[in-house]
């Protein structure tokens, strides 16, 4: 499941109401690799001569096998010569924002994960998401075969709204990133890939990160502090089995989404985080 299938939405950013008709704008995305936003409306999409039909068999948000009318991601990636971006920050109309590596996308061509953006038609709109009144649409970025390349749960915004070229987290955020003694293999190392795949899309961390929708969890306090490993452990499985209130958000992330290891490795980061000085930004 994802994060956001059990977060209840705030007023989604980008729609534009039309003076005096009362009714929505429909809704674009924006794409903007750096030589300038490339807008596309859901008909611009739908008429495209690559657009396919493709089935999802365990679509992460539905919970449940779904057909789509997508374009393949890459078909819309111009990349121009001599781009410094590694990532694309792919933000979402209700403040989840997931910062996907380039390289998932780009292994699509050469057998791996294949990105596509499925488009919502007005005509035939998707089902409402489990458990709320929306659909995923307009725009939803889904993966065919995510196995391949190990795509995380967090790794599929819906009601997509703009993909922006960026640069790696690590490099975009230096205080986020664990020192360079710590080894390749070491667990606070993998840690960090999973904090920033399946946390930083609604966390952030002290400071890092383009997303609102959580606390930081770097400050002012890292949660190792009041909190002990078992209890990191119950909250980040099943949060209601820790602490719980009427407005709470977050949902458990299962053996699906964080497997034991990287649940081990992620709270070794945050046990490293609240030790590590902040460097200042570049």
């Amino acid at each position: 499941m994802n994060f956001r299938t059990a977060i209840s939405r705030i007023v989604p950013i980008g729609i534009v109401w039309a003076a005096g008709t009362g009714q929505a704008a429909e809704r674009t995305l924006t794409i903007d690799l750096g030589s300038g936003p490339q807008r596309y409306t859901a008909a611009t999409l739908l008429a495209r001569p690559d657009v396919a039909q493709i089935t999802v068999p365990n679509d992460v948000s539905y919970r449940r096998s779904m057909s789509y009318r997508a374009v393949p991601l890459l078909a819309l990636l111009t990349i121009r010569p001599g781009a410094s971006f590694g990532a694309l920050e792919a933000r979402a109309s209700d403040g989840f924002v997931s910062q996907i590596p380039l390289g998932l996308v780009e292994k699509g061509a050469k057998g791996g994960s294949e990105a596509w953006i499925a488009i919502e038609d007005p005509a035939r709109p998707w089902p409402n998401l489990p458990g709320r009144e929306v659909s995923a649409g307009p725009f939803y970025l889904v993966w065919e075969h995510p196995d391949r390349s190990h795509i995380r749960s967090e790794q599929w915004p819906f009601a997509l709204a703009a993909l922006t070229g960026v640069a790696d987290p690590a490099q975009r955020w230096p205080q986020l990133a664990v020192g360079k003694d710590v080894a390749a293999g070491a667990p606070a190392r993998r840690g960090q890939d999973v904090f920033v795949a399946q946390c930083l899309p609604c966390h952030r961390m002290k400071g890092a990160g383009a997303a609102d929708m959580g606390p930081d969890l770097g400050k002012p306090m890292n949660p190792t502090r009041y909190l002990t490993p078992e209890g990191l452990r119950m909250l980040i499985r099943d949060p209601k089995s820790v602490r719980t209130w009427p407005k709470l958000q977050m949902p458990g992330f299962d053996k699906t989404m964080i497997s034991d290891a990287d649940l081990n490795a992620l709270i070794a980061y945050l046990a490293y985080m609240a030790g590590a000085a902040t460097p200042s930004p570049p």
